[in-house]
């Protein structure tokens, strides 16, 4: 049986890309930050372990690679999909706000990373997929702070495509566009609706769409594919 980590597994992407790997027949944990009511419900639904560590400190990241390896020994993927968004002018965004950004979207990636990295080389096998954004790709008004963290993941992802292919180490990125989650919950229905009509297939995808990109991406069908960034965008313009 094959086994994942997905960090921020509880809510939106993360919990469509637990439930999919689950059905799938995977073993699959999955950490987040606070609510530990939509944990507890993922882990009734779909068998998978919940770990409350954020890993945004290098105790908590390795105190998480402990608790992982003990419950299910070696990883054959780990999923970096923790983020925090962000939506105003960088000029009036505070240090703090950026630094609490940056250490949940992009320094928790790096020290996780850090924490499995050695025993997946020990294996000689194994996949790291980051969840990026296309606003890393492009990036976008107002969300700068996120647009770069999010730019870092991609840069992370490619570079370790590099350096941990000659120990069969895959790594990858996805790029979603407008996505269907709780990110979008301050958003009217007309800006909404305008981000829609910037998808040829004039819609919003949904965390689903993104969780089976994810799965093609971990599993054995893309055995030679690394240091891609996908995206799942609907063709967003």
């Amino acid at each position: 049986m094959r086994k994942a980590l997905i960090t921020g597994g509880g809510r939106g992407i993360g919990r469509a890309i637990v439930t999919r790997l689950a059905r799938e027949g995977w073993q699959v944990a999955f950490s987040y930050r606070e609510n530990e009511e939509a944990a507890s419900s993922l882990a009734r639904e779909t068998g998978a372990i919940p770990f409350k560590n954020p890993a945004l400190d290098e105790n908590e990241a390795e105190a998480l690679r402990e608790a992982v390896t003990s419950r299910l020994g070696g990883l054959d993927a780990l999923v970096l999909n923790a983020g925090l968004s962000y939506s105003g002018l960088l000029s009036e965004m505070p240090p703090a706000a950026y630094d609490r950004l940056m250490a949940t979207n992009l320094r928790s990636a790096f020290l996780l990373s850090r924490a499995f990295i050695p025993q997946m080389v020990s294996q000689r096998k194994g996949s790291l997929l980051f969840i990026s954004s296309v606003w890393g790709l492009w990036g976008a008004s107002c969300e700068a702070a996120y647009a770069a963290s999010k730019a870092g993941l991609i840069g992370l992802a490619r570079s370790l495509a590099l350096e941990l292919g000659p120990s069969g180490i895959r790594v990858n990125a996805l790029a979603p566009g407008v996505i269907r989650t709780d990110m979008l919950n301050d958003y009217s229905q007309a800006d909404l609706r305008a981000l829609a009509d910037r998808s040829p297939l004039g819609r919003i995808g949904l965390p689903q769409e993104v969780a089976a990109a994810a799965y093609f991406l971990l599993s054995e069908n893309a055995g030679y594919i690394t240091g891609q960034v996908l995206g799942v965008d609907g063709g967003f313009m």
